[in-house]
């Protein structure tokens, strides 16, 4: 099993130097090419090569999180997990 706060810990520990010294706005366009590849890889019909585009543009919002200090399980937990009173 793997969960996001798993990830997140990953993704920092291997790159949180090398994306802090990149800088948001480089790493942002990282992420913004991986998903260009994860559209055509999409169009082209391709399962594996979707399959590793997905886990590439996850990679790359991971990282773009930790530059910026921002904790995706927090953030989702906000937004899709709140509880309303119905």
């Amino acid at each position: 099993m793997c969960d996001l706060r798993e990830l997140e810990r990953v993704i920092e520990e291997r790159y949180f130097e090398q994306d802090w010294n990149r800088g948001v706005s480089w790493t942002f366009l990282w992420f913004i090419e991986e998903i260009g590849e994860l559209s055509e890889a999409i169009l082209k019909k391709k399962r594996e090569k979707i399959e590793e585009e997905m886990a590439d543009v996850l990679a790359w919002l991971l990282s773009i999180a930790n530059v910026l200090g921002i904790d995706l399980c927090e953030a989702f937990r906000k937004k899709y997990l709140k509880r309303t009173n119905t």
